[in-house]
């Protein structure tokens, strides 16, 4: 390919009108169409983006745009850039994007890099401190709940990994530490078979929705700002240090009046524990 002279390499950036790639797959990938058009019907706002609907959207092939459709549409223009790029594909991208030292090595808050070479070291998490020592062509990035070591040369398989881990049902491959919502964020801190600790972060003047459960109770103990509190008919207020019990099925929501934010520990408690064992009632942010 190289010696003919005619191939360009592509990089993976397209330019198309709506309707062209619309049409395009209606032609090379119809498969495709009817579930990522009822998880686009299906969506919602979440927060600053349009969020899929997840159930419509899994049913969708694993396979690349270039695959589906480019390398089999015709009526292509190839046109060359030289302005430089790099998708960060990998995390050999992200070490060579920031600038390695003359040691060949990049590191981020939190790490400590003693006799290494030609290595990425990072920490995802300000509570947790990476050291690297007698590292040569390593790539190491800590999670919160997971760590990735890997050989340099082995960068782009990553995605194997993450295959590897769905397939064998570890959640850490689809579950992040830390999941934003409109109101705040939550971070899991513990979880076992039948009990999960949480520490949510509640914005000034947010709400959660109005909600309750089918098979957890929860315990709420406020450790910064104001809460309000719903339990059933009673409303009360949660300051600082103090804490309420939410029992099963009680139809229940958290509120912070204040001006700054609110932070509490959840410690749930029951059979199942995953978010989608919630019932709502209200809602400001319009969710179902």
């Amino acid at each position: 390919m190289i010696e003919a002279g005619h191939y360009l390499w592509n990089a993976g950036i397209f330019l198309f009108k709506a309707q062209d790639m619309i049409t395009a797959f209606e032609a090379y990938a119809p498969d495709l169409l009817k579930p990522v058009t009822a998880a686009l019907t299906n969506g919602c706002p979440d927060l600053g983006f349009f969020r899929l609907a997840p159930e419509a959207w899994s049913q969708c092939a694993d396979i690349s745009v270039d695959y589906a459709v480019m390398e089999q549409a015709s009526n292509l223009s190839v046109v060359p850039y030289s302005a430089g790029w790099s998708d960060l594909g990998g995390w050999d991208a992200v070490w060579q994007e920031q600038s390695p030292d003359a040691a060949g090595i990049v590191t981020s808050e939190n790490v400590t890099a003693i006799k290494c070479t030609n290595t990425l070291l990072r920490s995802e998490h300000g509570d947790q401190h990476l050291v690297g020592l007698g590292l040569e062509n390593i790539i190491a990035v800590a999670m919160p709940d997971a760590v990735l070591v890997a050989d340099m040369s082995k960068a782009q398989e990553v995605k194997q990994v993450v295959t590897r881990l769905k397939t064998g049902g570890v959640h850490q491959a689809e579950t992040f530490p830390k999941d934003h919502r409109p109101w705040g964020w939550f971070e899991t801190l513990a979880i076992r078979g039948r009990f999960q600790v949480k520490r949510i972060l509640v914005n000034p003047g947010a709400s959660l929705s109005l909600q309750s459960h089918h098979h957890r109770s929860e315990h709420w103990i406020v450790v910064e700002g104001t809460a309000k509190v719903t339990i059933n008919e009673a409303v009360k207020i949660v300051t600082e240090g103090q804490s309420v019990y939410i029992p099963l099925g009680a139809v229940h929501r958290m509120q912070n009046p204040g001006k700054m934010p609110m932070v509490l520990i959840e410690v749930q408690t029951g059979a199942y524990l995953g978010e989608d064992d919630i019932i709502r009632y209200e809602d400001q942010y319009a969710r179902s």
